[in-house]
């Protein structure tokens, strides 16, 4: 099979917020893309926003098909759009590869034009009005050729990755779930765990929670069916992590009962030697940034002008987190820069009449 020069038209199988932001990106970039999903208002809803047009019986077959479907469902939707000749080229956007792969194997699916794919974006927020056509940019979007994967099928879904915006990384597919467990599948969980301790927490509790907390448990705001699907197709890798997160708690509660000692302590230093070998800007060595903290009012346009602000004084913020002070109209935005940058930072924002506590 020859690769596709450029892509002139996409098929895309579930508009949920994956699917949808797919097409997105690729409409951006001049893509003809067509939509389908069981779900007709789902359809109408990703048509309405700019994602394409609803996929019509008799269209020529696309360039590349999108299953942008449960892990448990790409088996039968890969067969039965292969049976339909929709497209030349197949691949698939489920968190979750071996199973799959094997199933389609097993249901007698043609593997040589399917490559195994799953962009490693997504948001708490589910459905095609989540949909961000910059939801890829810069995001690694793992590729998962087998043996029998066709070159030019796996270099028209490496094209089509990169109009996305993404950055491709190819990798066998028993690796990539024994990576996702580690990095995304288990961290769910785990954030559900915590997430769950508040389900009938005192009112005083809550009251005080603070940013902490929120970051530890936003990503429990998931659609549990989803998860579900997900954590199921991928169950013995996730369940190793588990196991071991769980040791690692067990151990430090049996060590808090004793006065916190330092069963304890060894876990912190690991947390935080694990924590600082993630990969920081453009994918190099994390940056040590200074944190600079900006008391500001909840009124529209305060973000803009503390923006502004940074670039008049030609300082480029790496990261941002707001911290909304419960029952008052002001919050806490702390800027992450460079070290050397944050006194000039500070001062200016000083001069414009914010408050900057130190």
């Amino acid at each position: 099979m020859r690769p596709i020069g450029a892509l002139r038209r996409i098929v895309v199988i579930g508009t949920g917020l994956i699917g949808t932001s797919v097409a997105l990106a690729l409409r951006e970039r001049g893509v003809e893309v067509s939509l389908a999903d069981r779900d007709p208002a789902s359809v109408r809803l990703a048509a309405e926003i700019g994602a394409g047009t609803p996929m019509r019986a008799g269209d020529e077959p696309a360039d590349v098909a999108v299953l942008a479907v449960p892990p448990a469902a790409v088996a039968a939707t890969l067969l039965d759009a292969q049976k339909r000749g929709l497209a030349r080229v197949y691949t698939d956007v489920a968190s979750v590869k071996a199973r799959p792969l094997r199933e389609a194997a097993e249901l007698g699916c043609d593997l040589t034009c399917f490559v195994a794919g799953h962009p490693l974006a997504g948001s708490e927020r589910s459905g095609p009005a989540a949909a961000r056509a910059d939801l890829f940019l810069g995001r690694p979007w793992a590729l998962c050729p087998t043996a029998d994967t066709d070159a030019g099928a796996l270099e028209t879904v490496t094209a089509l990755a990169r109009e996305c915006g993404a950055q491709t990384v190819v990798v066998d597919a028993a690796e990539h779930d024994q990576a996702v467990a580690l990095v995304s599948h288990a961290p769910h969980v785990v954030a559900a765990a915590v997430a769950a301790r508040l389900e009938q927490a005192p009112k005083v509790a809550l009251g005080l929670a603070g940013q902490g907390v929120r970051d530890v448990t936003r990503i429990a705001a998931g659609d549990p069916e989803l998860w579900i699907g997900i954590l199921g197709s991928n169950a013995l890798p996730v369940a190793e992590v588990v196991d071991e997160v769980a040791a690692d708690l067990t151990a430090v509660a049996a060590a808090l009962r004793e006065g916190a000692g330092p069963g304890v302590s060894d876990l912190l230093e690991r947390g935080g030697t694990g924590r600082r070998r993630l990969p920081g800007k453009h994918g190099g060595r994390p940056g040590a940034y200074t944190v600079v903290s900006v008391v500001i009012p909840d009124r529209p346009g305060e973000l803009a002008l503390l923006f502004q602000a940074a670039g008049v004084a030609g300082v480029n913020i790496e990261d941002v987190t707001i911290e909304h002070s419960p029952g008052r109209a002001v919050g806490v935005v702390e800027l992450s820069v460079d070290p050397s940058a944050a006194q000039r930072l500070a001062e200016e924002l000083r001069a414009r009449g914010w408050s900057v506590p130190g």
